[in-house]
């Protein structure tokens, strides 16, 4: 590893049109496993402007079921659960602030193309017999910790998200009324011996009321700007060689799926560890968790935050493999870069991970059941990233610290 150079990571906030997507996407697994915890959703959601358009495939008896003859007429759908499911997108893009004439919660066109799930992907998945339910599809997962920042995350995604919450939480609260719902940041730190010392450059472009990109009222949204990322980012790390753009380009007054179309799923690295990890690919809204494009890399995570918090290493990266319809893992790697307690290695920390029971042999049932996952708990991971957050009651159990003491005890 090197030791010194400079790393970026960015972030974009809840009103950024792929992001909306997400939410929506998310949304729609709460409601979902709210009405069945065992329903599978794999939904996608495409916002322009004035429009949003929801695809994929659901299986949901409460909601959906292509046999039942009364619900014929009707498509296969409950009566009401369409309208409940577009209630709940509109609610999705309220709460998130868009009330704007390209873009408004309560006059866009809404579409909903979502259909039964296929019952060759279900027969892979589904437990029958003597088999274990199966991974819903193929695929590697990462998960990934460090020891940069209280949270166990890389400081620069850490940052980049928490100045756009902080955005966020002021244009809500009215603090700032000049702002709108999309932003983008990026954070710049230059790395000493592996520790980040310093900020070198910041970006921060978000959207704003009209006249916000000129003269004095310009100059009050780029000093508010700079608090924010002041009050953010440690003390000392600021300097007077640090670069600043704040909204660089000039005005940014159309924003959100309105300036830019929205899609589910193209913000992987926003939602995982700003670059700093490898990524296997998958995303993860709007899937439910038999998907282990998201169940597995939940797990990765909390592992490899277990690992860093009980002091076994400073840094870890974990890859789990699965086939579809198939339970057990391929594979499980951990890398721990060199950083490794004396006396402890990755291969022992591999052992370690399979000899624990708790962890149902890391299925994606037994993922599941151990962190809780069959509820709804996902609309509010898909903004400010999904890893890195607070865990409280059902909320992101992935980023507990409860595995500490059977990591040590399986190393004894």
């Amino acid at each position: 590893m090197r030791a010194n150079y400079l790393f970026t990571s960015e972030s974009v906030s809840e009103g950024h049109p792929d992001k909306v997507s997400d939410q929506i996407s998310d949304a729609i697994v709460d409601l979902m496993l709210a009405k069945d915890p065992e329903a599978r959703v794999a939904c996608e959601t495409m916002t322009t402007t004035q429009r949003i358009i929801l695809s994929g495939e659901i299986r949901c008896a409460p909601m959906y079921d292509a046999k039942n003859p009364e619900w014929a007429e009707n498509g296969g759908w409950a009566p009401g659960a369409k309208e409940e499911i577009e209630k709940a997108v509109r609610r999705t893009v309220r709460e998130i602030g868009y009330e704007q004439e390209g873009f408004h919660w309560k006059t866009l066109t809404f579409e909903n193309h979502l259909h039964g799930q296929s019952s060759e992907i279900a027969q892979g998945v589904d437990a029958s017999g003597n088999k274990d339910e199966g991974a819903g599809d193929q695929g590697i997962m990462f998960g990934f910790a460090c020891n940069e920042t209280p949270d166990l995350m890389p400081a620069t995604l850490d940052y980049s998200h928490k100045i756009l919450e902080r955005l966020a939480a002021d244009r809500k609260s009215g603090a700032a009324p000049f702002l709108e719902p999309d932003a983008k940041s990026q954070v710049t730190l230059r790395y000493e011996s592996g520790v980040p010392k310093e900020c070198t450059a910041v970006v921060v472009s978000t959207q704003h009321a009209k006249g916000y990109h000129e003269g004095e009222k310009e100059a009050e949204l780029k000093s508010y700007v700079r608090g924010v990322v002041a009050d953010i980012l440690p003390q000392g790390w600021l300097s007077d060689t640090t670069e600043w753009h704040i909204n660089p380009t000039g005005a940014f007054e159309i924003g959100g799926p309105d300036g830019d179309a929205g899609l589910t799923g193209r913000k992987i690295i926003v939602d995982t560890y700003g670059g700093a990890a490898p990524h296997g690919g998958g995303a993860f809204s709007g899937k439910d968790p038999t998907k282990v494009d998201r169940s597995a890399a939940y797990i990765a995570r909390y592992l490899a935050k277990n690992i860093v918090a009980a002091g076994l290493a400073r840094r870890c990266t974990i890859q789990l493999a699965y086939a579809i319809g198939v339970s057990k893992p391929l594979s499980l790697y951990v890398d721990t870069h060199g950083t490794c307690t004396e006396g402890i290695t990755d291969e022992a920390l591999e052992n370690a991970i399979a000899s624990i029971d708790k962890l149902g042999g890391l299925t994606p049932r037994g993922i599941r059941m151990h962190l809780g996952l069959n509820k709804p708990i996902y609309r509010q991971s898909a903004a400010y990233g999904h890893f890195g957050r607070q865990a409280d009651g059902d909320a992101f159990p992935w980023e507990r610290t409860d595995l500490i003491d059977d990591l040590k005890a399986a190393l004894a």
